[in-house]
């Protein structure tokens, strides 16, 4: 297995990209710590990944709380290491510059960077001592193109792909190694800012139809195939990449 006897942490990993994230990490043989919002939706994806013969644990988790995040970071890799961080949870706003207040960037700005930030930055310490890990930030393809309408979802997904190159940068030395996963159209509740954006369900079907090369939405096990590949030593010198797996979209 590719990842037997490492340890990973993940965010937001109660459902969609985050679930099938977990599953697949944990197939090849990771211990994985699930964290939700929602702990009851964690405590399921963990139970689902040990029924199936993998090593999981669940914890509720607000990826926003600065505290709680480093504290439940601390506490797994205190056990002995941690290998493997993906960075997640994220939010979805709406609008254009006038249709949003401040408010709305600054919930996106809290999730969408600060939180990764925050995550980042409290693996960092125990990578370093072990001299080896990978971080995992997941930024989408509005982080290397544009969205008619999404100003605060757009510009914090550019931010956060900055963002994960200069840690590459910074801490390459340390043979840690620290990529963007960039997800286009996956048909999850997280694109519910997008259908509203479009006009609903019907408008956003037809976009996904016609603007994708490929013609169709990817599927959580797509992309939970690329977290693996950054995660595993199959990236071993991959670092300060923005991984696109959106079907030609941004092209």
């Amino acid at each position: 297995m590719l990842l037997d006897g490492r340890v990973a942490f993940l965010t937001g990993a109660g459902s969609g990209i985050g679930r099938a994230g977990a599953l697949a990490l944990a197939r090849e043989g990771a211990h994985v710590t699930v964290t939700d919002l929602d702990g009851a939706r964690a405590k399921v994806v963990a139970a689902e990944i040990r029924t199936l013969g993998g090593q999981a644990e669940a914890m509720a988790l607000d990826a926003g709380d600065d505290a709680a995040v480093t504290a439940a970071i601390d506490l797994v890799a205190g056990r002995g290491r941690l290998d493997i961080l993906h960075s997640h949870a994220g939010i979805q706003v709406a609008g254009r510059l006038t249709d949003i207040g401040p408010e709305g960037m600054d919930a996106s700005w809290r999730l969408n960077v600060r939180a990764h930030f925050v995550a980042a930055r409290a693996a960092m310490p125990h990578m370093q001592r072990q001299r080896k890990g990978s971080i995992i930030i997941t930024a989408s393809n509005s982080g290397v193109q544009y969205d008619p309408g999404m100003i605060a979802y757009c510009t914090t997904k550019h931010a956060v792909v900055a963002m994960t190159r200069q840690i590459a940068v910074d801490y390459a030395a340390d043979n840690i190694r620290c990529n963007a996963l960039c997800p286009g159209f996956v048909d999850t509740p997280f694109n519910d800012g997008f259908q509203q954006q479009m006009g609903g369900r019907a408008a956003l079907e037809s976009y996904v139809a016609g603007s994708i090369p490929m013609g169709r939405w990817a599927s959580v096990e797509e992309i939970a195939t690329s977290i693996v590949y950054l995660a595993s030593d199959q990236s071993g010198f991959m670092t300060g990449h923005a991984l696109v797996i959106d079907g030609g979209e941004c092209l």
